[in-house]
């Protein structure tokens, strides 16, 4: 093959040119703007908080009176802090849970806030955090649970339907901008001994009307997909393609379905990325018994690596104590955590390298490679390989090697690529290093390749 020079560092190298733009089949899908801006903010935190918090359970059943909920020291600002200095770029809260109390003062139910001692019946937390939310730069998500064990509709599938409805409505039209819609599938049944139904087209639909910038997240999408487990951790490999049949709604299970949440679908007809959720603390919400329970920052960083890692998002859980504010130890391991990633990610020792790709001429070509020249031998453990995914996901299979100075020596083999794959390997000393494109569902783009020293 011919050797073709970067333009520059961390601009897209397409092998064989402008393929791309001489198929005559229809383009592979691509991520909407929404959808690339919340791949590359990699990091949401989740903020479970409810009744639940004081009643020291994780599934509350509905029962509880709302004069139990009383944060006496309610700080969502310093909630907000806790994730902009981690690094993170979105909060999303639990606005309502399973138990069905409501964090603002809905008209839909006397189970909210607006019954309980807290601000004196007057409070509304939504609109503290999502004001704390916006002083410090981040994007605002909620997350409404459809199952409602308080909800005397529920059930009865067309009357709650209609309060599910005034409920997304409320919180889509009060607050502002919102930049995640969290739904899940949960479901049981009503009072009546029915399973509700729900709407999910009447759902997405008012969505899309009322904040048509925000993405929605759920089993089934309709923008992002749950990546199949509450650990943290995506499938190996992990396309953002996906073939929505395969999940046709929220809540469904079987081993195929969870197959496609977990690795996507090279061939999906479908741009439906991947975010792996995942609790700070072996529980959902805050217990005290748990105090001593939080992961380190060691753990958060391989929970980075494996959804990130992995061309996925990673939601981290921070619960707010009984008194609405992170506990110190998690605000601790929150700021160690991105200390930890900030040294990771300080020194990329291929910055100024020369690189050079192949070039396979005209028409597909699904296959090459990409090098790089160091200025000078460096030592590296870890190598970060990125696609262009604004042009849609393309590696199937792909290779790592160095230069030793008398052959090429294989680091890593991996799959997928996406947005983001981390590879750590024994660390080597070398001043050449390719990237070997094995095999590929469309013409590949790579957009950087960095190498770095972790040991």
């Amino acid at each position: 093959m011919n050797r073709r020079t970067f333009v520059s560092a961390g601009m897209a190298t397409a092998f064989g040119g402008g393929a791309l733009t001489q198929r005559s089949r229809p383009p592979r899908p691509r991520p909407t703007p929404q959808q690339l801006a919340w791949q590359r903010a990699e990091l949401a935190m989740f903020v479970h908080f409810t009744v639940n918090t004081f009643t020291d359970r994780e599934w509350g059943d509905g029962t509880e009176d709302p004069r139990i909920f009383n944060p006496t020291r309610l700080d969502a600002r310093q909630w907000a802090r806790t994730a902009r200095t981690g690094g993170f770029r979105t909060m999303i809260l639990t606005a309502k849970h399973h138990d069905g109390f409501c964090l603002w003062p809905t008209e839909t139910t006397n189970h909210s806030v607006r019954a309980s001692p807290w601000r004196e019946g007057r409070g509304d937390v939504v609109r503290e955090f999502a004001d704390a939310c916006r002083a410090e730069g981040l994007g605002v998500g909620l997350y409404l649970s459809p199952w409602d064990r308080h909800e005397p509709s529920y059930g009865d599938s067309p009357r709650y339907n209609d309060v599910y409805a005034r409920q997304l409505s409320e919180l889509l039209t009060r607050y502002g901008p919102i930049v995640e819609v969290w739904f899940d599938g949960a479901n049981g049944e009503g009072p009546n001994g029915k399973r509700q139904t729900y709407d999910w087209p009447r759902v997405h639909g008012l969505v899309r009307t009322l904040q048509p910038d925000a993405l929605m997240f759920s089993d089934a999408g309709p923008d992002i997909r749950w990546i199949g487990n509450e650990r943290g951790i995506a499938g190996d490999p992990n396309w953002c393609t996906v073939d929505p049949a395969a999940v046709p709604y929220p809540g469904i299970g079987g081993d195929a379905v969870i197959r496609e949440l977990q690795h996507g679908d090279p061939h999906g007809s479908v741009w439906r990325p991947g975010e792996a959720d995942v609790s700070i603390r072996p529980g959902w919400f805050w217990h005290t018994s748990e105090d001593e329970k939080v992961r380190t920052a060691e753990n958060l960083v391989e929970l980075y690596c494996s959804s990130v890692g992995r061309n996925a998002g990673l939601l981290l859980n921070v619960p707010p104590t009984s008194e609405g504010l992170f506990h110190a130890t998690d605000v601790a391991r929150i700021a160690e955590f991105a200390e930890r990633l900030r040294t990771m990610f300080a020194t990329n020792v291929a910055a100024g390298a020369r690189r050079t790709a192949s070039d396979g001429g005209k028409g597909d070509v699904k296959t090459g490679w990409v090098e790089l020249e160091l200025a000078h031998p460096a030592t590296f453990d870890m190598a970060c390989l990125q696609e262009a995914i604004e042009y849609g996901q393309s590696v199937a299979r792909y290779s790592l090697q160095a230069w030793t100075g008398a052959r090429w020596t294989t680091l890593a083999r991996g799959t997928t690529i996406g947005h983001k794959k981390l590879d750590r390997f024994p660390a080597v000393t070398a001043s050449r290093v390719r990237l070997t494109i094995d095999a590929a569902v469309d013409t590949p783009r790579i957009a950087d390749l960095a190498l770095y020293r972790l040991t």
